[in-house]
């Protein structure tokens, strides 16, 4: 059954900020200054991953004491507690939204209670941060005027083969940069399908462990690819086309 929202007075003093993680381990210097000046004031959280937002928050700042924060997980499988975020909000509560790394809704969990701050008339905040999509776009020398994001691709063929060819096709007709993702494990095995289905002629950017220090980021015709391929590696990576 759907959620029902209700909405609260138009005078709800709750705010709810957007925190994004770094992409990569040990790059808080990713993070800006407002972030790390405004996350120690915030004692509420709706968190991907319990651990994780532990952790992050002692790494921006040690004095921050995590016995009195509350953190509830959102969780994709059983459900988000839609009840506890909107007595929050009903209560003025500052808020705040943590993906396990990059920013929350965009292609992660979040999105729906970013909705629902909004109906409840509460202040709605993004703090500035790395994105994996975004960092990836920008150093691909790819269409960044007109892009999609597409998350996953279909697992298996013939699915994932006719997901491939319709990419291209739209990325050729469109002037399109496409974009999409892939679990670490399976990084090698989408590369091998995509320089299978993919032109020769069509560009392929690989961004792999983006904003870390050994981060690869790298932009060639699938011709070359083949030349020279690489092995990813079982790390966070961004796939980016344009035909």
């Amino acid at each position: 059954m759907p959620a029902i929202f209700i909405l609260s007075p138009m005078n709800n003093k709750a705010t709810l900020y957007l925190i994004p993680i770094p992409v990569a381990e040990d790059a808080n210097e990713t993070l800006s200054t407002e972030l790390i000046k405004i996350v120690p004031t915030i004692k509420y959280f709706f968190v991907e991953n319990l651990r994780t937002a532990r952790r992050f928050l002692k790494s921006v700042d040690k004095s921050i004491d995590i016995d009195v924060c509350h953190f509830i997980e959102i969780d994709k499988h059983n459900g988000i507690d839609y009840k506890t975020f909107k007595d929050w909000l009903k209560e003025g509560r500052t808020i705040g939204i943590m993906s396990e790394a990059g920013c929350p809704g965009i292609a992660d969990p979040g999105s729906d209670l970013v909705m629902l701050a909004h109906d409840h008339n509460a202040k709605v905040l993004p703090l500035t941060g790395p994105s994996s999509l975004f960092l990836a776009l920008m150093a691909s020398g790819l269409n960044g005027q007109k892009f999609a994001f597409h998350g996953y691709i279909a697992l298996k063929h013939p699915l994932r083969r006719e997901n491939i060819i319709a990419l291209e096709q739209q990325s050729k007709k469109e002037n399109l940069t496409q974009i999409i993702i892939e679990t670490p494990y399976r990084n090698d095995q989408l590369m091998a399908d995509l320089l299978k289905q993919l032109a020769p002629s069509t560009k392929l950017c690989v961004a792999k462990n983006v904003s870390a220090k050994d981060s690869y980021i790298k932009t060639k015709k699938v011709a070359d690819w083949k030349n020279n391929p690489i092995e990813i590696g079982k790390v966070p990576c961004v796939f980016l086309l344009l035909a």
